[in-house]
């Protein structure tokens, strides 16, 4: 009797670290429309290696980072926050996009309210 009720709380304490694992390596929400324009200019990409996936630059060859499995997500959103408080704005209604030079690169309609709370919350614009 004591034996089953230790391998169940065993269990239990297993899943629910499991889990919070799982949760945790999960990459944040994101609004698909507008973060699939503004991924088109930013200059991170992931690349597969044999242990997982590797982040480098389109603007610098020499940058190479390989997070671990569970922190790659977490480590591209950083990376594209930081891209994104020097290369994004909001102007009324539309999400202007930088290049390193400050030229406006593309103007992008921001259409619902999530779109203008994911950019606030997410990029901080």
């Amino acid at each position: 009797m004591n034996k089953n009720l230790l391998f169940i709380a065993f269990a239990m304490v297993f899943l629910l670290i499991s889990f919070n694992v799982y949760i945790n390596s999960a990459p944040s929400h994101k609004e698909e429309r507008i973060y699939k324009e503004i991924k088109k200019y930013s200059p991170y990409y992931f690349e597969k290696r044999f242990g997982g996936l590797e982040i480098l630059s389109k603007e610098d060859k020499e940058f190479k980072i390989k997070p671990s499995n569970m922190e790659v997500f977490h480590k591209m959103d950083e990376l594209q926050k930081t891209w994104g408080k020097k290369h994004l704005k909001v102007e009324g209604k539309n999400l202007i996009i930088y290049d390193s030079s400050d030229k406006i690169v593309k103007k992008i309609p921001i259409l619902t309210e999530q779109e203008m709370t994911f950019l606030h919350n997410f990029f901080g614009v």
